[in-house]
Parts: structure tokens; C-alpha cells; sequence
């Protein structure tokens, strides 16, 4: 469960829990739309990352590697899906994902899936603060 000390901006009025507890899958994954694996570098992640990495240019790359490109915020731009990546001090922490209707989603570590209101409502705690957002065109149906 979430907690008040982890993520202060939460409230019981902007966000609601979306599934249960889930080990096989983190928030990187998440925000990725795999729930397969546990994305973490030199676990399993989608470019060649050096040992020990986890700043947050290493997951930029995961994310360009998946046909995202830096955009200036997390507004919601119909016939684009965003990502929202946080950090604290040079290491990401988390990253989340925007969805069809402009709320977000996250994975809350080993935790449940939320959708929250905007990227900021789980900043300010364990996750720092939002530091990049990026984007990619939907994918078009053939």
C-alpha cells in the first residue's frame, strides 16, 4: 500500500489503485507497457548500459531505444503517448506513463499500479522529483 511518508502529494482524491501487488514487473516496465519483466541495466533493459549505471541518461536511452524523444512537458498531446522519468540527486527513480485519457499510470515498486492525476502527484517523496518528460507517435493501426 501506499504510503503518506513515500509519496506526500497523494491523496485519497487524485489517484486510485488499478491492480494488485505484482513482482514480476517494476515501474520502468510499466511506464515501458511490458509487465514480462523487471527492467533494470544489467538485468534486463533494452540497450548496453556500463555496470553500475542508473543515472537518468541511461534511462533516457531505454526510452529512445523504444522510439521516444524529449518533449517539454507532460500536457496531453492527442497522437502521442508520454513518459514522465524522476530522479533524486544523478539516479533515476522511477519513470511513469500517460494515458488515452491524459491521467497517468505508475507502478508503485513491488507494489500495486496506480493512475494518478499528473506526473507530479507521486513526486516529492521515495521518487524525487520529475526531471524529463518524452514522447513517441502513437502507433497506428494497419
Amino acid at each position: 500500500m501506499t504510503s503518506k511518508n513515500d509519496f506526500p502529494r497523494l491523496s485519497e482524491n487524485n489517484y486510485r489503485i488499478t491492480s494488485p501487488p505484482n513482482v514480476a514487473y517494476n515501474c520502468v516496465a510499466w511506464a515501458a507497457s511490458d509487465i514480462e519483466h523487471w527492467w533494470q541495466p544489467n538485468v534486463y533493459w533494452p540497450v548496453e548500459s556500463p555496470m553500475g549505471e542508473y543515472g537518468i541518461g541511461i534511462l533516457e536511452q531505454a526510452f529512445i531505444s523504444l522510439g521516444y524523444e524529449d518533449c517539454h512537458d507532460g500536457v496531453f498531446e492527442a497522437g502521442f503517448e508520454k513518459v514522465a522519468l524522476y530522479g533524486s540527486g544523478i539516479f533515476y527513480t522511477h519513470a511513469a506513463r500517460q494515458l488515452s485519457d491524459g491521467k497517468w499510470t505508475s507502478k508503485l515498486g513491488r507494489e500495486e499500479d496506480i493512475e494518478h492525476d499528473s506526473p507530479e502527484d507521486i513526486a516529492g517523496g521515495i521518487y524525487g522529483e520529475v526531471v524529463q518528460f518524452m514522447k513517441r507517435p502513437l502507433a497506428t493501426k494497419s
